[in-house]
């Protein structure tokens, strides 16, 4: 694997555990870590022998968001909206889009395009003393990298204004209790507990996980029929498979399958 200057990654098996790692800075995201982050996401997606994507942060916290003292932003034709549009949607979008599930291990403060980072991941575990962290208001600004939209879906309208407007910390257990996380763990075990959890569901079926992933995608902005289509259509492609007819043969012969993904 290609090594980053700011990026961790490590192959465990069939699963890649990716680490933000500018921990002197809390993890804040500068175009050094815009950079390596996405093709670090890149370089995990394509490669055929990894099921499981998990993204952490080394030290003390998960990602304090964008680094406010990165020289660019007060350089002349500086375009904020540019700079989201360009550097960080692809790196959001390369993980939602994902062929294979993404697990975020969030340690520490989860905070502002950091919180944005944990939620976009299709499954949370958090730290018990971490936190996700709506800091814009107070220096006038708004949440970006979509964090509006998973506080909708996740949280419905008013609440999501309010944990906006109120610049909230909101602990793990809360964060559990309103469906923002999967898993709250002790603060030791964030990481082996995630990587368990991302190996069990490297033993899956690949093909199963990628489209039940597309279906859900597609879900959150269809409506009840246009789910239903789409399901059959997947369905159809699973169903005719080579991991439906070896799932089918594992199952009757008691023994573990052997997955191609395909």
């Amino acid at each position: 694997m290609t090594s980053f200057e700011t990026v961790m990654v490590k192959r465990d098996g069939a699963v890649a555990l990716v680490t933000l790692n500018r921990p002197e800075s809390l993890n804040a995201f500068d175009a050094d870590l815009r950079r390596d982050l996405l093709g670090a996401v890149r370089q995990v997606n394509e490669d055929p022998l990894i099921n499981v994507g998990v993204l952490t942060g080394a030290g003390r916290g998960f990602c304090a968001g964008a680094d406010l003292n990165e020289p660019a932003a007060d350089e002349p034709g500086f375009s904020v909206e540019d700079q989201l549009n360009e550097e960080y949607k692809p790196i959001l979008m390369a993980i939602h889009d994902a062929p294979i599930p993404w697990l975020g291990a969030i340690n520490g403060a989860a905070a502002g395009i950091g919180s944005a980072f944990a939620m976009n991941c299709d499954l949370v575990v958090m730290a018990e003393s971490s936190f996700l962290y709506q800091a814009f208001a107070g220096i006038g600004l708004i949440p970006d990298g979509g964090a509006t939209w998973h506080l909708v879906r996740s949280l419905g309208r008013h609440r999501a204004y309010e944990i906006i407007a109120s610049g909230e910390k909101l602990a793990a257990q809360k964060c559990l209790q309103w469906g923002l996380c999967n898993q709250v763990v002790p603060d030791a075990e964030l990481v082996s507990h995630t990587m368990s959890w991302a190996a069990e569901l490297a033993s899956k079926s690949p093909l199963a996980l990628r489209f039940a992933k597309q279906a859900l995608n597609h879900a959150l902005n269809g409506t009840l029929d246009e789910a239903i289509s789409f399901e059959a259509a997947l369905q159809h492609r699973c169903i005719t498979s080579a991991d439906h007819k070896e799932g089918k043969a594992a199952f009757l012969e008691k023994r573990e399958p052997r997955w191609k993904g395909c």
